[in-house]
């Protein structure tokens, strides 16, 4: 990633900026549990939704349409 703080995030921007691997961060995608949007075959992130996304996740906010996927949930929320 550039030094500047782009507002539309590449995969690898994503998985640098949270410290996963580019696979976590494009399985999370197609699962719908990180906000993401698709230009063509390519996924793209908005900086300011992942931050939110982290903070919810931080706050131990989980919306009911990720209830069910809690578990891959665990790899970004607090621990108890």
């Amino acid at each position: 990633m550039t030094k500047n703080n782009k507002d539309i995030m590449e995969a690898k921007d994503v998985a640098e900026y949270l410290h996963v691997h580019l696979f976590t961060v494009h399985k999370y995608a197609r699962k719908g549990l990180i906000p993401a949007f698709k230009i063509g075959a390519d996924w793209r992130f908005n900086r300011k939704s992942i931050e939110r996304w982290i903070h919810e996740k931080e706050n131990g906010f989980f919306p009911k349409s990720h209830s069910a996927k809690k578990k891959d949930s665990d790899l970004f929320s607090k621990p108890s």
